[in-house]
């Protein structure tokens, strides 16, 4: 159930979360599928910030910083959204945000509220996802973050899970819904045995903790077949589908067999 977050009354006077201008450059979106092996079915998709024509997300992110992070980030959301409706995805959204990016939590989303049901999007299908790599100065402030997200309905998830800074210690803080194994766990793990254990490890904590596991970066026949046989259920990768700017494509056939 999705809960309408209450903005206390000293933070609905924040100057910063009332302002309406972009980050002071364009940016785009492209989208990947998110796909459920056993069902053949596409579950998700995830926005990927580019530049107006397609440009490198790193050429957009380059351009964030501290004066702009916070119109950056409501940008993304906005347009991710926006977009998404335009281009008649009904299923899951993943959206990555930039923790230092949110002073409040039920203040900082209320343009994505609006942005939703401006369009129609469902709001239960939001997921927001922060890579594992990103770093954050101050963790406690993003469990509070992803615990208040969940609270509200939304979807939460780890992004690059193995090659970050924050690992075991963070997840051991909060377990969110979704856990990606990024991609350099997931490349050739069909014959890596040092990789198999540690995913095999992986899984069977998740378990215990209820967290889903997603394996990102999945190229190869092989890799998806070894990953399902060890019970992962969602992928993402080349193998199913590229980013598409401004557009969606059904996952071919080929990826199934």
């Amino acid at each position: 159930m999705l809960i309408q977050p209450d903005v206390p009354p000293e933070f609905r006077t924040c100057g910063r979360c009332r302002r309406t201008q972009g980050p002071g450059f364009q940016l785009s979106f492209a989208y990947q599928p998110i796909v459920d092996v056993a069902s053949r079915s596409v579950y998700a998709y995830e926005a990927l910030v580019r530049g107006p024509k397609g440009e490198s997300a790193w050429s957009v992110l380059s351009r964030v910083n501290e004066e702009n992070r916070y119109e950056f980030d409501q940008a993304c959301r906005i347009q991710a959204i926006r977009t998404a409706a335009e281009l008649g995805i009904h299923e899951r959204l993943s959206i990555n945000f930039l923790p230092n990016a949110v002073y409040h939590p039920a203040t900082c989303i209320q343009h994505t509220f609006n942005a939703a049901r401006e369009v129609g999007y469902p709001l239960e299908n939001l997921i927001f996802e922060v890579p594992e790599g990103q770093r954050v100065p101050d963790r406690p402030h993003l469990v509070h973050i992803f615990r208040e997200y969940r609270r509200y309905g939304f979807g939460t998830a780890i992004d690059d899970f193995g090659a970050g800074f924050a690992g075991l210690e963070l997840l051991s803080e909060f377990q969110p819904n979704f856990l990606k194994l990024g991609m350099g766990l997931v490349r050739g793990i069909d014959r890596n045995p040092a990789r198999q254990a540690i995913v095999h490890g992986v899984l069977t904590m998740c378990a215990e903790l209820g967290v889903q596991v997603l394996a990102e970066g999945v190229e190869t026949r092989e890799e998806r077949d070894w990953l399902a046989a060890a019970g992962v259920g969602l992928m993402q990768g080349y193998l199913f589908g590229k980013p598409r700017l401004r557009r969606v494509e059904d996952v071919e056939q080929a990826a199934w067999h």
